[in-house]
């Protein structure tokens, strides 16, 4: 392209682009519907060491490899807060990426230490999917997710909860189911 042709080139309609919606919305869960999770995430030694330093969480646990093993782990434990927002994280595109306020998280229960390099998978049950009383337009939704490891161990549970929009107080048009 030529310095000319920059110049006079003209900026794209934006309104002929399509939107598309992504996230959730209240209708989306039903009651007792699985939602397994993309991917997982394998926490390696930069991600415990940089979460672990920035918190000022200083365990020796979680920092030192030596220490770790004189306590009978075979490797250093992945800070279990990395654990958590790790697979809260994994969650969040099938369950509330929309950006409906996070309520919060009950019944946490750390069930077996992770390790360095661990690879974490998670799944998420719909527990129940009410109309909020005090927020028209919206419901809360709460879900149970477990983490397992590589090994297929259960490492982690929780139960969540979002206030998420009903489908007909969003702004934008939802796709046909499937797209």
């Amino acid at each position: 392209m030529t310095a000319e042709n920059s110049r006079t080139r003209t900026a794209p309609d934006l309104s002929t682009f399509p939107i598309r919606r992504r996230g959730a919305y209240l209708e989306k869960f039903t009651v007792g519907e699985t939602f397994e999770h993309h991917w997982g995430r394998t926490l390696g030694e930069a991600d415990n060491t940089l979460f672990s330093t920035i918190l000022g969480h200083w365990s020796p646990l979680y920092l030192n490899a030596e220490f770790a093993k004189s306590h009978g782990h075979p490797k250093r434990l992945v800070n279990p807060f990395l654990v958590l927002c790790t697979v809260v994280g994994l969650s969040v595109e099938d369950l509330s990426e929309s950006g409906g306020p996070f309520v919060g998280i009950e019944d946490c229960v750390f069930e077996a230490p992770v390790y360095v390099e661990d690879t974490i998978r998670a799944q998420s049950v719909v527990l129940a999917s009410r109309v909020s009383a005090s927020r028209p337009g919206h419901g809360i939704v709460t879900w149970q997710t477990t983490a397992y490891n590589q090994n297929d161990e259960l490492v982690l549970r929780y139960v969540r909860k979002n206030l998420i929009a009903q489908l007909d107080h969003l702004n934008v048009p939802i796709p046909a189911k499937g797209l």
